[in-house]
């Protein structure tokens, strides 16, 4: 299976969770570290760009190929399953704590979970300290130009 990633071009060499410890986000509080990654390119592009304006947009985004190997399980968490404010903004800290119980309980590297930004998608959240981490690679690291068209 593959997942993507749009990334920073000095963060694109690597899998960290550091930058998600760093202030926390909606599936991780402060301190843990997890890794973000999107179902499709299209949801990695859209999960990047509500956070912008083109005039504020970075110009240096690399769009990150993960291959997660078939073997890996991969834990599920369903909309229905969820707090009811679960997508509001800014996130509610119960979001943060069903991931950090992922990240702590070490029972599978994976976690897919719905996207807020585009409904019907999936991101996929990797536990970087799970055994199983080390399996995962990167396949490709390509630039990611954005269209300006999106942001008119």
């Amino acid at each position: 299976m593959e997942v993507f990633r749009l990334t920073r071009k000095k963060y694109a060499q690597e899998l960290s969770g550091i930058g998600a410890a760093k202030k926390g986000a909606r599936w991780n509080s402060a301190g843990n570290e997890v890794i973000y990654t999107a179902g499709n390119r299209s949801l990695a592009m859209a999960e990047v760009a509500v956070h912008y304006t083109f005039a504020t947009l970075p110009r240096d985004y690399m769009m990150m190929t993960i291959t997660l190997p078939d073997s890996l399980s991969i834990a599920s968490i369903s909309e229905e399953k969820l707090p009811a404010d679960w997508n509001q903004f800014p996130h509610p800290r119960e979001t943060q704590k069903i991931g950090d119980n992922f990240l702590l309980e070490r029972k599978f590297p994976i976690l897919k979970v719905p996207s807020v930004v585009t409904k019907g998608d999936r991101n996929f959240l990797i536990n970087p300290f799970h055994s199983d981490f080390t399996s995962i690679r990167i396949k490709s690291v390509e630039q990611f130009p954005f269209d300006r068209r999106l942001f008119e």
